[in-house]
């Protein structure tokens, strides 16, 4: 079964791709989503969303905006670039992005505006395609919709998606409202992929550990992979993990500098992201790193109201001196 990095805002970018890469990476990394109103518009921060390491052909760029129009036109962009794929955001639920007409604003539009934005898209990729290139594919990330889900609409609207061409559904199975204190509805990826054999279906949401993955996979077994947010945020070497559980990669016992990792992923930020962009980018990626340890949400506050990015290094220096027992972290 394959393993998928969920796009999430200001995480998955190059740096943080890194760290997953160094653990042996996962199948298929999504990107954290472009805007493609911003793209268009080649502001001064839009050339580091491009960024496609480590593993430029297993990228896929996510895309996100209110118009169809501008969508097909990023499209047109990225799909010049490395990377394996096009992914549409229609499961933001964010109250910031969904009021605009984006993420899953998608599946509440008229139909066929849906239908003629991924219309639009397709035809860029298409078109991107006939010097001869591989067609990048096209995949939607979706939920299962408003609080008037029924399985029957959400399966009508995925028919519409394969009829205009998508190749590859993950569908975070929660509603529009649903938090993440109630447990994603995995048999509502058990039936879609069902439903729908000729194209993979991916699952999203709630697999943290070997135990949830395990029961997600007996949940959809005909789901062809498992994507993973805020786990592989908190522990970016979590697809090594579920692979020497399942057997597919052996256990050699590995240990790391949870220090030195801490430090790595610092510098990376300043390579590949804007300065402006440095401190928020550390409170992220640390606000899930740092409850990893013994003192988790000491950690966590100490690194969150770092000053700099030299203060952050320093403050990761002091917690591991007060904590050594925790530096060498095993698999």
């Amino acid at each position: 079964m394959k393993l998928y990095l969920a796009p999430m805002d200001a995480i998955t970018h190059q740096a943080f791709r890194n760290l997953v890469g160094r653990f042996g990476g996962c199948d298929e990394y999504f990107n954290e989503m472009i805007n493609a109103s911003s793209l268009l518009n080649n502001g001064p921060w839009e050339k580091y969303y491009l960024f496609d390491g480590p593993e430029p052909e297993k990228l896929v760029w996510q895309l996100t905006d209110k118009s169809g129009e501008k969508m097909a036109a990023a499209a047109r962009i990225v799909a010049q670039l490395n990377g394996l794929g096009v992914d549409l955001n229609m499961g933001c639920s964010a109250p910031q992005i969904a009021k605009t007409g984006a993420g899953i604003a998608w599946m509440l539009k008229p139909v066929e505006e849906t239908a003629a934005m991924v219309r639009a898209v397709k035809s860029e990729l298409v078109n991107a395609a006939k010097d001869g290139s591989r067609e990048k594919r096209l995949s939607v990330k979706l939920r299962l919709g408003n609080e008037e889900y029924t399985e029957e609409k959400l399966h009508n609207f995925c028919q519409m998606l394969i009829d205009e061409g998508v190749q590859l559904l993950t569908l975070h199975a929660r509603t529009q409202k649903q938090k993440h204190s109630r447990h994603s509805d995995w048999s509502a990826v058990q039936h879609l992929a069902e439903k729908f054999p000729q194209i993979p279906v991916v699952l999203n949401g709630d697999v943290k550990d070997a135990a949830s993955f395990e029961a997600a996979k007996k949940a959809a077994p005909n789901a062809a992979g498992i994507m993973i947010a805020t786990a592989a945020a908190q522990k970016p070497w979590i697809f090594r993990k579920l692979r020497i559980a399942s057997g597919e990669c052996k256990d050699d016992a590995g240990c790391f500098d949870a220090l030195q990792l801490g430090l790595d992923f610092i510098l990376d930020v300043e390579r590949f992201q804007p300065k402006e962009f440095w401190k928020t980018r550390l409170q992220r990626f640390f606000a899930f790193y740092c409850l990893n340890f013994s003192f988790g949400h000491y950690f966590q506050s100490s690194m969150i109201n770092a000053s700099d990015n030299e203060d952050a290094r320093k403050r990761l220096a002091e917690y591991f001196e007060k904590c050594p027992d925790d530096r060498m972290k095993r698999l």
